[in-house]
């Protein structure tokens, strides 16, 4: 017999009845969703001067155009406005994506017109703005000759470096002049100073251009992509569609060679550094505190062997040298992250490592010394900063559970002070002295509260709290999001949530929409706003439906064992927990355990579609949208991360791919895809649909042309709800 173990649900089930039947005037719908009715107000582009007493922030005004404003962290006081589109460039219509102070703060670069290549690049027309001068803003270069990539002050503030048609250039802003550092760049066989598609979708950044401190030298990325096999996607909305092909190195196929190299401002030589053979990719490079030092990063294949290397001399041919001064290796795979902060003794660095089973902040030595300096059952999440100063490391960790998201500061004895208190989810931006800090916070039924705190995260005032969000919620029926675990078959305790039902009644059940991702890196319990996907689960309440999620083993904050128990076999521990999640469910009195549902995207579309046929016995229906079908058909990075290569792991590929999984099928399933899904691929959609057809298995499928994986864009988003929630109530 099946044991389950209730936390929260029953206990609960009383007050939400109660609560419950208090009706309200105003009614969800996704028209109001999508079209920004639920909309949270956020502070954006948040910089902290130099002196740490200010800091700017991005707005746009109907007067002034695109603002970049200046305040008091202390007062709140508006100190100046730095930069108004108005006065740039004689234009209110002219906006800025994003800007970039110079080091002495005396000119800012803006770039314009941008035009997204992928998840994180562009491509934009950058502007130069003098706020000592005031004057009309510069171009950056000749913007006939194509817009720019990644533009960045030297900390000199004379120079600017940027990408062009794949190639590396240098603006001198004094003489007017524009230096090419390379000519070899060509689209789909050699990038500089950028990354090929895969670098910058697995390893979270496409920025190839890093001056050293002093400015004397410029580090670069250089991509050799020629080998590596095009991915032909096809675009619409011509009289004859026409192929967008890009660079695409799916599992087991040939990836990019990646070089490093530098260029040295004064005698204009490019030098390129030598590295080990072993060097399969280069995920990072950082400049040291000294300019003659670049720290390098490399990782074989299996991406569980890391080395740090940092450059010594030169070898013959101006190639080089660098010496390794850190290794790690492991039996799984090592995250790559931006966790690490050169220490001014000019011998020893922060970093965060898994070495002992959770995530947490060591101090290396070049000569490969280690010091553990956090400690516990719990994972630091993420480096906020380093007040060099007074010796204190800022970081997120998951100390309270994987639900909780929390600020810490930490010396390096291992001494750590809590900055917050409240549960929830919590981040901030600190101030160049890290005397003060912009402070968000929310929690599952609370919107983001914005506020300045003082160095021991004493609240001094609120910038943003919500409260026309919050007062509009109130003329609404809101069922409050409350956390759980359960217990599965495996005996693992695992986080869930649940939203039940507006205008509940007694005894009766209710159908289940389960709400998921499960992959590995992200988390769908978490105790923080949900935005508008919260309000998408306010509707399915509202329509009478109990609204849960789970977060299943893979998933991260619970340390190494948790997150690393589906290596090599993506897919089964996760659907078996979904299984199971469903079967727990069911036994609540709430919910009809033949009417449970399943949804998810992306990684959770793969997952919905995996528990749709491994669990068609538990899930009745589900809405997959996006999905992997089969690790073979998604790229090497992410792919052979967790699964090796298909040339290694057949079994794991096969055995839990979806396609090999299709005449198991009973329940409604409605499969959606965008065909210009660069990511994951729309063929992994037609694989399912061929699968399903061999299968003699009847389902529902669309496709949205030329959308990306996230399908927007116009009314595509709210095209997709209104779909997803009449097959909801069609078949849920």
């Amino acid at each position: 017999m099946r044991q389950f173990t209730y936390s929260l649900t029953l206990g609960v089930i009383a007050t939400l009845l109660l609560s419950s039947s208090i009706s309200a005037q105003s009614e969800y719908s996704n028209e109001k969703i999508w079209g920004g009715e639920f909309w949270a107000e956020s502070v954006w582009g948040i910089r902290s001067m130099a002196k740490g007493t200010t800091y700017t922030t991005q707005d746009f005004d109907p007067q002034k155009g695109s603002i970049i404003e200046e305040f008091s962290y202390k007062s709140g006081k508006k100190v100046r406005d730095i930069f108004s589109s108005v006065e740039a460039f004689d234009d209110a219509r002219q906006t800025i994506s994003d800007y970039t102070f110079s080091e002495d703060e005396r000119f800012i670069l803006v770039s314009t017109e941008t035009q997204n290549i992928y998840r994180h690049s562009y491509f934009a027309n950058y502007y130069v703005y003098d706020t000592k001068t005031c004057e009309e803003a510069k171009p950056l270069t000749d913007f006939s000759k194509g817009k720019q990539r990644l533009a960045t002050f030297s900390p000199s503030a004379d120079k600017v470096a940027f990408v062009r048609d794949n190639n590396v250039f240098i603006a001198n802003l004094l003489e007017g002049t524009e230096t090419q550092v390379t000519d070899d760049g060509l689209f789909n066989h050699i990038i500089n100073g950028a990354t090929d598609w895969v670098y910058e979708e697995e390893f979270g950044d496409d920025r190839g251009l890093k001056w050293s401190k002093d400015g004397s030298k410029l580090a670069y990325y250089k991509f050799d992509e020629s080998a590596v096999r095009e991915f032909h996607m096809p675009t619409y909305g011509e009289l004859y569609p026409e192929l967008y092909t890009f660079k695409y190195p799916k599992a087991g196929e040939e990836n990019s060679k990646v070089e490093v190299y530098i260029y040295d401002n004064n005698t204009g030589i490019n030098h390129g550094v030598a590295v080990p053979k072993s060097a399969h990719y280069i995920p990072r490079f950082f400049w040291t505190n000294d300019s003659d030092k670049l720290c390098i990063l490399t990782m074989n294949r299996h991406q569980n062997d890391l080395r740090f290397l940092v450059t010594e001399g030169e070898f013959p041919n101006n190639r080089v040298g660098t010496t390794e001064i850190f290794k790690e290796t492991c039996n799984t795979y090592i995250d790559i992250h931006d966790n690490l902060i050169f220490l001014e003794d000019g011998h020893s660095f922060l970093w965060t490592s898994e070495r002992d089973g959770y995530n947490h902040i060591y101090k290396f030595d070049y000569n490969g010394e280690a010091t553990q300096i956090t400690d516990g059952d719990w994972d630091v999440l993420e480096f906020k900063g380093y007040d060099s100063k007074r010796g204190y490391i800022y970081f997120s960790s998951s100390m309270y559970g994987a639900t909780q998201h929390h600020l810490h500061k930490a010396d390096l004895e291992g001494n750590i002070i809590n900055l917050d208190e409240k549960p929830g989810h919590h981040g901030a931006n600190f101030s160049s002295t890290y005397a003060y800090s912009i402070h968000n916070h929310s929690d599952a039924n609370t919107p983001p509260v914005y506020t300045v705190r003082d160095r021991k995260g004493k609240v001094i005032r609120t910038i943003v709290d919500n409260k026309a969000l919050r007062t509009k919620l109130d003329d609404y029926n809101y069922s409050e999001k409350t956390f759980f675990t359960f217990t599965n078959d495996a005996g693992v305790e695992l986080n869930c949530w649940m939203i039940p039902p507006h205008n509940m009644e007694p005894g009766v059940e209710y159908p289940l929409y389960v709400a998921i991702y499960g992959g590995p890196g992200a988390n769908t319990v978490e105790d923080s706003w949900g935005g508008f996907g919260l309000m998408w689960h306010q509707f399915l309440a509202q329509e009478g439906y109990v609204v849960a999620s789970v977060d299943p083993r893979g998933t991260p904050g619970r340390g190494k064992e948790f997150e690393h128990s589906t290596y090599k076999e993506l897919g089964k521990l996760e659907t078996e927990d979904f299984i199971d999640f469903a079967e727990f469910m069911g036994s609540n009195p709430l919910v009809d355990e033949n009417r449970i549902g399943i949804q998810g995207w992306s990684y959770g579309g793969f997952m919905t579609l995996l528990s749709m046929t491994k669990g068609a016995d538990v899930y009745s229906a589900g809405i997959s949208v996006a999905p992997v079908t089969n690790w073979r058909y998604y790229d090497s990075i992410y792919t052979e991360r967790f699964m090796q290569t298909p040339q290694e792991n057949e079994s794991g590929y096969d055995d839990n791919s979806p396609v090999n999984h299709a005449e198991k099928l009973e329940g409604k399933l409605l499969l959606i895809h965008g065909t210009g899904d660069d990511n994951v691929h729309h063929q992994n959609s037609l694989e399912m649909v061929n699968a399903l057809v061999a299968a003699n298995k009847q389902f529902e499928f669309f496709s949205y042309p030329d959308r990306n994986h996230g399908i927007y864009g116009g009314n595509t988003r709210l095209h997709l709800y209104n779909m997803m929630m009449n097959f909801v109530k069609e078949n849920f």
